[in-house]
């Protein structure tokens, strides 16, 4: 029978990360949008399903699952930028779901992204000026 003593720790790094994710989550990229926010793709002129944090966002193509997306809640953190020191250092909020990006009223900062933040949900992880942010998310 093999002991632990005499296995590589390579091997046992490698078992250990298959039992274990490295990554916290997704990266992807991120833009803001700006009211008006109604209606939307998920729930139309209602704005019950808005969290009163004004922590909300609309899903990119690569997350809105068809509109399963819809009230899901991630955890974002803005991890790089083209300009410097654009992210607001260990800053990560919780935002739902409330809308598809790609038919929103009000247009994304940048198309494409993975996900576009309210205006305040933006702010509170990078400078509001910015247009594009990558960002790590996760579900929650």
């Amino acid at each position: 029978m093999p002991t632990l003593g005499k296995t590589s720790p390579f091997l046992l790094l490698l078992l250990l990360a298959t039992l274990f994710h490295l990554s916290h989550g997704d990266v992807g990229t991120c833009s803001h949008y700006r009211p008006p926010y109604l209606p939307t793709a998920c729930y139309g002129n209602s704005s019950s399903h808005f969290p009163s944090s004004n922590l909300f966002a609309a899903a990119g193509e690569g997350i809105w699952d068809n509109g399963a997306a819809c009230g899901r809640q991630y955890l974002v953190r803005c991890i790089s930028a083209a300009v410097p020191r654009t992210c607001l250092p260990d800053q990560i909020i919780q935002v739902r779901i409330v809308d598809r990006a790609q038919t929103s009223r009000s247009r994304p900062s940048s198309n494409g992204a993975t996900i576009v933040l309210s205006s305040t949900a933006f702010g509170s992880i990078a400078d509001p000026s910015a247009r594009l942010v990558n960002v790590e998310f996760q579900q929650v």
